[in-house]
């Protein structure tokens, strides 16, 4: 089953399903992998060298749009023009700080301007900055974010945004997520960690596994690996990852963490030290390693079936 939405008319995609631009995880293939089934991979941010190597895989290998997503507070206006310039996407995507410094280059260079959002304050200068596409990122999300959650956050965002099209994000996972988001008036879905579990994410066999075996009890937020690995992260953004033995002994002792230069040093120098496995609360809904197009089409196609089963009990209470 295809979904016609503003989402699907702005890119001719057969599903308004699109790759989170997971920086380290989302490389080319699985970018053209999702695009190549008819959704919008966005390739993950990184330095030049990530950016090189994988702008070109998917450059060469999708066969219809794709796009890139930057961290705004991290990324300098020089790498996005050359990513413009030289392997023209058709989509870039700004998250976390202010995106205003790269609109006009965006523009410029004729791609669909996409901004991700955190908060109502966050959605209005997306707006005032005319975005093509607001995504709107809900706490449940796997990495960074903030605290809203994607079932209030999505429908506000979309009546505050009208008649910009808003994609939700946030613990998406399966095609009931998909059908709850457009009945919520999204024109579509972000989906993340559902992607980490695939092969042609960029994870190893352990991590991927993990995500597989977890549940949504198993995540939590805060900015405890951010502060170990002295991360310049803004501090309005925690990031929600799987627990482990280092995340449960800090968690809470945020401000320790941080006065404690030398647990910091002896978490970077710990070559044992587990790095986070970043997954949203929608790993409940993970139960195995599969093929990027196959996720895109099974989402499709629960989407469908749920849409119908709930007109169906409509039809029945009558």
């Amino acid at each position: 089953m295809s979904f016609r939405t503003a989402l699907t008319d702005l890119f001719a995609l057969r599903h308004p399903i699109v790759l989170a631009p997971m920086g380290g995880v989302a490389g080319g293939e699985l970018a053209a992998a999702v695009s190549n089934a008819g959704g919008l991979g966005l390739v993950g941010s990184g330095d030049r060298a990530w950016l090189t190597r994988e702008l070109s895989i998917v450059a060469n290998t999708a066969r219809s749009a794709w796009g890139v997503g930057f961290l705004s507070w991290a990324v300098d206006l020089d790498t996005v023009r050359w990513v413009l310039d030289e392997y023209r996407p058709r989509a870039v995507l700004l998250s976390f700080g202010d995106p205003s410094p790269f609109v006009e280059s965006v523009r410029a260079a004729g791609a669909v301007l996409m901004v991700q959002v955190t908060d109502h304050e966050e959605a209005r200068r997306a707006v005032d900055l005319g975005a093509d596409v607001i995504v709107a990122q809900g706490g449940e999300a796997g990495g960074h974010g903030a605290g809203r959650s994607t079932m209030t956050m999505v429908p506000t965002v979309a009546d505050l945004a009208h008649p910009t099209p808003v994609l939700a994000a946030g613990g998406i996972a399966d095609g009931r997520g998909l059908a709850a988001a457009l009945t919520l008036g999204a024109a579509g879905v972000m989906v993340g960690t559902r992607f980490e579990a695939t092969h042609e994410a960029v994870i190893t066999p352990e991590q991927a596994k993990a995500i597989v075996a977890a549940h949504g009890d198993d995540t939590a937020r805060d900015r405890v690996f951010d502060i170990a690995r002295r991360s310049p992260w803004p501090t309005k953004y925690t990031a929600r990852m799987l627990r482990n033995e280092f995340f449960d002994n800090w968690h809470d002792r945020e401000d320790e963490l941080r006065a404690d230069t030398a647990a910091q040093d002896r978490y970077l120098d710990d070559d044992a030290a587990a790095p986070p496995v970043w997954a949203g609360e929608a790993v409940d809904l993970i139960s195995a390693i599969d093929y990027a197009a196959d996720v895109v089409s099974r989402i499709a196609e629960e989407a469908d079936v749920a849409l119908a089963r709930a007109a169906r009990r409509r039809i029945d209470d009558v």
